[in-house]
């Protein structure tokens, strides 16, 4: 599950497992541009330590 926020104005992304999730993922654009920039290291990650 997926929202939009703001923060301080700028926007804001906010990754749940599910609707009731207290613990959510959140990051701005600076962070996002990061993820995209090495994504293929991030699934190579998850793949390695999949259990």
């Amino acid at each position: 599950m997926i929202e939009r926020s703001e923060f301080k104005g700028k926007p804001l992304i906010i990754l749940k497992r599910n609707e009731d999730d207290k613990y959510p993922f959140s990051f701005g654009l600076s962070k996002a541009r990061l993820i995209l920039e090495n994504i293929e290291d991030i699934k190579k990650f998850v793949e390695e330590n999949n259990t």
